[in-house]
């Protein structure tokens, strides 16, 4: 079963900063949980995200046990959105589409994953029990993370 996670979240910036911000994977372990292990590998110079790009990472989501997880990067569109896919990994199916909305406060960040666990019957059940308040968690805690990073300005 395809399960869908959105989240959606005012940043008070612009999209430069926005973009910038969230195209590279070196931020990616400043908005996870420490508890997570979550450890980028991959020796990614700071260059723009592009199609292609291949992103490799450990993380711990159960009992502390590091997970090898592989991500694509299959679509860009500068400034507007990027779709991560998951190559090699925990989930069956990871995809994690990444927008940015301009509007009068800064920039409106939408965040829509798809995923799929394995094993049948016995995903379903990590699903409802673990897996499901494990991503909840992991995006609230980027929101709050997020909402320290992007603080709106004061007149």
């Amino acid at each position: 079963m395809i399960y869908q996670l959105k989240k959606e979240q005012q940043l008070y910036c612009d999209i430069e900063s926005a973009w910038d911000f969230f195209s590279s994977p070196h931020n990616l372990s400043r908005i996870t949980p420490k508890e997570m292990g979550f450890d980028v590998l991959s020796d990614l110079p700071e260059v723009d995200i592009y199609k292609g790009m291949i992103i490799d990472y450990t993380v711990s989501p159960v009992l502390g046990i590091p997970l090898k997880w592989q991500t694509q990067i299959t679509a860009v569109n500068y400034q507007k959105s990027f779709t991560d896919f998951q190559k090699k990994g925990p989930y069956k199916l990871w995809r994690h589409h990444h927008e940015f909305i301009p509007n009068e406060k800064g920039i409106l960040m939408i965040d829509t994953v798809d995923y799929e666990l394995p094993f049948g019957i016995i995903g379903k059940m990590a699903h409802s029990f673990m897996v499901k308040k494990k991503l909840e968690y992991i995006f609230d805690y980027r929101y709050q993370v997020l909402e320290q990073i992007f603080i709106p300005l004061k007149h």
